[in-house]
């Protein structure tokens, strides 16, 4: 007669040794260690025996019960070691390969633009300004002297909105100018700023914008004169688009806010848009030394102070040293325009102070 114990304890090394996964190996124990397992029935037999062989058979099932349980441990450790290595095996991520490239986004050039003019002027000692874009049309019109009957009203396209209760009607701001007005009310001279922002007029084309962006100028203080304005401008045009040795010329012009007025032109090719090269002339901005009645219209004594004040569009010297063509480029948000033309986020402003000779 067979002995049942090394029967179950043969079959049962060999059910534990083919189980492929934790289920399977579960249902091993189950069947041999359960309840209702074979293990189990044999210990239901102890009742029917006698004291000795009962003592007996009784440790030779325990033994075999604790042998069966470890090696239902073993068997599972092994399991869960295969799966753990198969699935570090599928997720592997091999760290010595580069990393998977990433897009990332640019500085508008609007934006880099400013940025430089502000790094530029702020290098000659002037401090950049920020002020409302909708203003009353004192500050708009009327202290740069531009008074309601002047024809220079004629020369912006102004949107005006309603007074809301004012004295005066509200516009929005057709020039950064008004901040050199709220500059002069609350700063004593000597006075050295620039005012980068928007400005708004009612037209639209290639080359107009209904809001674009300007920066202008103002420096006021004792003695100046018209060669501290040119010393001024010659060397941040040439600056900003990197010539040393860029022509430049001063040619006249009217402005109701400066006395005298004049536009700069430099130097450029007409037929390549070369900016330095060729016999022609283009204008690129305006400037002039302060009116005396600018002055007095804000306290300042025109006897004792004078002042030079410019400003350029901002989108303009954009194009012309990037070469844009079409001013609307600037706001329709192509993203292969702007991965084009943008700037890096992480390249500083270069002020080229070694340029200028």
């Amino acid at each position: 007669m067979s002995d049942p114990i090394a029967t179950i304890e043969t079959e049962a090394h060999a059910a534990i040794a083919a189980a492929a996964d934790p289920a399977a190996l579960d249902a091993v124990r189950v069947a041999f260690l359960g309840k209702s397992g074979r293990v189990t029935a044999l210990l239901k037999t102890l009742g029917s025996m006698d004291g000795e062989a009962r003592k007996s058979f009784g440790a030779a099932v325990n033994a075999l019960k604790t042998g069966l349980a470890a090696a239902l441990d073993q068997r599972r450790a092994l399991l869960e070691s295969v799966a753990m290595e198969a699935q570090l095996k599928a997720e592997r991520i091999d760290i010595t390969l580069p990393a998977r490239p990433t897009r990332t986004g640019s500085i508008h050039p609007i934006s880099r633009t400013i940025e430089e003019l502000t790094a530029l002027f702020g290098a000659m000692g002037f401090t950049a300004k920020d002020g409302p874009d909708i203003e009353d049309d004192w500050y708009n019109f009327g202290a740069l002297n531009i008074p309601a009957h002047h024809p220079a009203r004629a020369m912006m396209d102004t949107f005006y909105l309603k007074a809301a209760g004012r004295n005066r009607p509200m516009v929005l701001r057709t020039h950064t100018s008004p901040l050199q007005i709220r500059t002069m009310l609350g700063q004593t001279p000597p006075i050295r700023v620039i005012v980068p922002g928007r400005t708004y007029r009612s037209d639209h084309d290639a080359t107009h914008s209904p809001m674009f962006h300007q920066c202008e100028g103002l420096v006021i203080d004792r003695g100046i004169t018209l060669a501290h304005l040119k010393g001024c401008l010659v060397d941040f045009l040439r600056a900003y688009f990197e010539i040393p040795d860029l022509k430049a010329r001063f040619r006249a012009s009217y402005f109701p806010f400066t006395e005298p007025s004049m536009e700069i032109d430099i130097a450029w090719d007409r037929k390549t848009g070369t900016i330095g090269a060729g016999s022609d002339w283009l204008e690129i901005l305006g400037s002039g030394m302060v009116h005396p009645n600018v002055l007095a219209n804000c306290g300042i004594d025109p006897r004792e102070y004078q002042g030079f004040a410019f400003g350029m569009g901002v989108e303009r010297i954009t194009m012309l040293k990037h070469g844009i063509p079409d001013l609307r480029s600037f706001y329709e948000s192509d993203v292969r325009w702007l991965a084009h033309y943008g700037a890096s986020p992480l390249a500083p402003v270069t002020l080229h102070e070694g340029s200028a000779p």
